[in-house]
């Protein structure tokens, strides 16, 4: 409903809602209800058209493009995926690669759904420049994640989901908004300077993790999502939240078809993740997110009373 009141499709608002709910569900906030108002502003300032009818093509067997055409990221893939899956079942391998979308919120969303179809996937894409890059202090790439997902026998996916900085940038909002600090090595002022304070962070650049190595990884993404897709590179998209444009940022998703590699892969799989968790302590990403899933389906979810509100205020446009 809130989706519709903004401006969107009924299409749109499908894809939009069950990525979000599927984010909060999983433990992710940050990315969850409270991200959701980022949408739905965006929808109703143009920054997202609602309207947007992707245009997909197929230049080669296993190569899927997508122009979002300012639209959402979660449209054009979710009309794509049962065709990429089946894809990179046939071809061994398969693209799909995206422009001129909005920021996709919760990446592991995209790779985590085709783990569920038995398919080991990496995602990469970028947005609006705020992480600076290797020898700079002015921000050239956005946070730039990445998402890694496998299946794994009688258990959930191995999902990993990172963005190239030591943080996202939702985390640095966050902390404004509560009036709390940042830790150091996360970003830089204005002025160059390692800082502490969110508000100064925000207006001046994130770090990468891992220094160097770290931004090498965001130019890497940065490449993958917007060079081979035609979006716009990070320093060229508007920003997310504010003003009438799309940041009209890019999306590469490679799918892979394990079993044409090893039949067992996935026993293979399981059996790895649980020596690791189990002998060694180690933290498999995926686990976490998708007991919490499990939890949310039996309990519910809830939100801030100030986040039900706001989304509450666009649902009632369309009811009204």
């Amino acid at each position: 409903m809130a989706a519709l009141g903004a401006g969107a499709n009924e299409e749109a608002a499908q894809s939009l809602t069950a990525s979000i709910i599927a984010a909060e569900a999983e433990g992710l906030s940050t990315v969850g209800l409270s991200h959701f108002i980022d949408y739905l502003e965006a929808l109703e300032a143009g920054r997202i058209d609602g309207n947007a009818d992707p245009v997909i093509t197929r230049p080669a067997l296993a190569v899927y493009l997508s122009d979002a055409r300012g639209g959402l990221a979660h449209t054009g893939f979710d009309r794509t995926i049962d065709d990429l899956a089946k894809a990179a079942r046939l071809f061994g391998v398969a693209i799909f690669s995206q422009k001129n979308a909005y920021t996709c919120g919760a990446l592991g969303y995209f790779t985590g759904r085709l783990a569920e179809q038995g398919v080991v996937s990496f995602a990469a894409t970028n947005g609006p420049a705020v992480l600076a890059g290797s020898g700079s202090v002015k921000p050239v790439y956005c946070t730039n994640p990445m998402s890694f997902a496998s299946p794994a026998a009688d258990g959930p996916p191995l999902v990993i989901d990172q963005s190239s900085s030591a943080t996202a940038f939702v985390n640095i909002r966050k902390a404004a908004e509560d009036g709390k600090k940042i830790p150091e090595g996360w970003a830089l002022d204005a002025s160059g300077n390692p800082t502490t304070d969110p508000a100064a962070a925000m207006k001046g650049a994130m770090l990468a993790f891992g220094g160097q190595r770290g931004a090498n990884i965001a130019l890497m993404v940065e490449v993958l999502a917007a060079g081979l897709s035609g979006a716009n590179w990070s320093l060229d998209a508007p920003w997310f939240t504010g003003g009438p444009d799309s940041p009209g940022t890019g999306l590469f998703v490679l799918a892979v078809e394990p079993k044409l590699l090893d039949p067992d892969f996935e026993q293979r799989m399981k059996d790895q993740l649980d020596r690791l968790r189990r002998r060694y302590g180690v933290h498999v990403p995926g686990r976490a997110r998708a007991e919490a899933a499990e939890k949310a389906q039996a309990r519910g979810i809830t939100a801030p009373k100030a986040v039900v509100q706001r989304i509450s205020e666009f649902a009632e446009r369309y009811s009204a």
